[in-house]
């Protein structure tokens, strides 16, 4: 797709209501928010510069693509593990342009320019796709009762 940008969120806040929406369909069944307005007390919280956690948007021409996260702690029981890329997101007519793995490098650039050398992420079912950008399995999870992987990433600090 031609155009597009990744911004930091706190620079897109009116992309929030639809992030909103697309993260509440995709993810209600298993977290049980009853409105999308839950959600975007939760977007709000990543709305920083310099603080974690904060989010990044895709867009091109006015329109939201998707989103992902740098995030302290993501997974319940594993806060041995820090930081961690979270919240990956791209809306379902978007997908398969290249625009999830701009997110996650995204994510990772930043991660590096703030000295982390190793990031961590949980996945339900796209390990593969994650091994494909570099990621390894490093054991299963357990989230919300359903079974998923953390996986990592070694970061070459320059």
């Amino acid at each position: 797709m031609r155009g597009v940008q990744i911004s930091p969120l706190i620079e897109h806040p009116e992309y929030i209501p639809q992030l909103a929406q697309w993260l509440f369909e995709q993810w209600d069944s298993i977290l049980g928010e009853e409105t999308p307005e839950a959600r975007i007390k939760k977007l709000r919280a990543h709305m920083n510069r310099d603080q974690l956690p904060i989010a990044w948007v895709a867009h091109a021409n006015g329109q939201l693509l998707g989103t992902a996260a740098l995030r302290v702690h993501d997974l319940e029981g594993r806060e041995d593990l820090t930081p961690w890329l979270g919240g990956v997101f791209v809306g379902s007519h978007f997908r398969r342009q290249g625009i999830g793995a701009a997110l996650c490098a995204t994510v990772e650039d930043q991660a590096r320019a703030r000295e982390v050398s190793t990031l961590y992420l949980f996945t339900l079912d796209k390990q593969a796709w994650y091994s494909r950008l570099g990621w390894t399995e490093i054991g299963p999870c357990v989230w919300h009762e359903r079974s998923g992987e953390i996986m990592c990433k070694h970061l070459q600090i320059v």
